[in-house]
């Protein structure tokens, strides 16, 4: 007889024994390559990040390894952040800022989403853009400025301009590529059902690459914030560019995080938000391992 089957038999009828001693939960990370990582677990190690970094700023100011001049403490730049929200200033710039970027980016994706649909779906299509996108996805938006400047002149669609070409080449072709990743056999199949290019389009390649094509615009978004700083240090008078710009004249280098770091703060929380819509979107696309 086994020592368990001993233990039973001594144990009175009608109660229960539980063989060893439960064990507390702990903290395992699983390194496995792609591997899975519960959310809670993941957002941890995310918080512990920037724990680690504001720790590692607050130790470079506190110790004087570096001078104020040049990387102000935590507790300058919180207090120049109050400062400018007691001001107003800091508000108002922030406003136009995210207007000017919502109104480039808006005008990038209406027209680049349907003409990637085309370049996707249709080779003579993209045999007659492909090389002009390719020829200017390389060229620098900044250099276009002073041209900008004297086409539309120095007021709110200069900035949008810029904005739009610094996402509207790159965006058309990431589309265009996400359309050109639908499997060729779901076209097939729609085609065997007597479906017309039309309906082809519309629901089968606009619907099977929305999800990733969601992802391009949100990931076009971030550059669309790095486009309008360029804009507005080079001809505005209002946004958290044109801040920064007038900070580094003055050298006030708090104020110049203050603005780096509420842009930062701005497009991580857009950013988050457009995940979480992905997910409500398109649940069946999948997402980050929880």
């Amino acid at each position: 007889m086994s020592t368990v089957a001993r233990i039973r038999d001594r144990v009175p009828q009608g109660e229960s024994i539980e063989i060893g001693a439960a064990r507390p939960p702990t903290f395992r990370i699983d390194w496995t390559i792609r591997g899975p990582l519960a959310r809670r677990r993941y957002l941890l190690i995310a918080t512990a990040s920037f724990a680690f970094w504001l720790a590692a700023w607050w130790a470079a100011t506190a110790l004087n390894l570096v001078d104020p001049l040049f990387l102000p403490g935590p507790a300058a730049v919180l207090r120049r952040f109050v400062t400018g929200l007691r001001e107003g200033s800091l508000v108002a710039d922030a406003g136009i800022s995210i207007f000017r970027v919502t109104a480039g980016f808006l005008l990038s994706a209406v027209m680049a989403v349907p003409l990637g649909l085309l370049i996707g779906a249709y080779r003579p299509w993209r045999a007659f853009f492909e090389p002009l996108l390719e020829f200017s996805r390389y060229l620098p938006a900044v250099a276009f400025v002073p041209l900008v400047l004297l086409w539309v002149g120095i007021g709110e669609a200069s900035k949008i301009m810029v904005i739009w070409i610094g996402t509207f080449f790159q965006m058309v072709i990431m589309l265009s590529e996400d359309v050109g990743r639908v499997p060729i056999p779901q076209v097939e199949a729609a085609r065997t059902m007597g479906a017309t290019g039309r309906e082809i389009i519309l629901r089968v390649l606009l619907r099977s690459a929305m999800p990733a094509m969601f992802d391009t615009l949100r990931i076009t978004l971030g550059w669309a914030w790095t486009y309008l700083v360029v804009a507005e240090m080079v001809a505005a008078n209002s946004g958290l560019g044109y801040a920064i710009l007038k900070a580094q004249r003055f050298l006030q280098t708090d104020r110049i995080f203050v603005g780096i770091l509420l842009i930062g703060t701005i497009g991580l929380g857009i950013d988050q938000g457009l995940r979480f819509l992905h997910r409500r979107l398109f649940p069946w696309a999948g997402g980050r391992p929880t």
